[in-house]
């Protein structure tokens, strides 16, 4: 894991920080990891690009599993 250290963090945000941190009863560091965390995640946009190109990379997949899963659910014990 790394360590960052931010510098020249305004007033204003710091406080608003601590602030949201206490509300959750969490430390200012793990509320930081998850704003930060919540930021970075990939848009819309970008998780269906990279579903176009897993897609791209596989290939048209062909077949049908209709048969496959009704066998496995013919035989299987049921679920309780």
């Amino acid at each position: 894991m790394a360590d960052i250290l931010i510098r020249n963090l305004d007033d204003d945000i710091a406080r608003r920080l601590k602030e949201k941190a206490k509300a959750a009863g969490a430390s200012v560091n793990e509320t930081a990891r998850q704003l930060i965390t919540q930021g970075l995640k990939p848009s819309k946009e970008e998780a269906w690009a990279a579903a176009d190109a897993l897609r791209e990379k596989i290939g048209k997949v062909t077949g049908d599993s209709t048969d496959i899963i009704r066998e496995w659910r013919d035989n299987k014990e049921p679920y309780r």
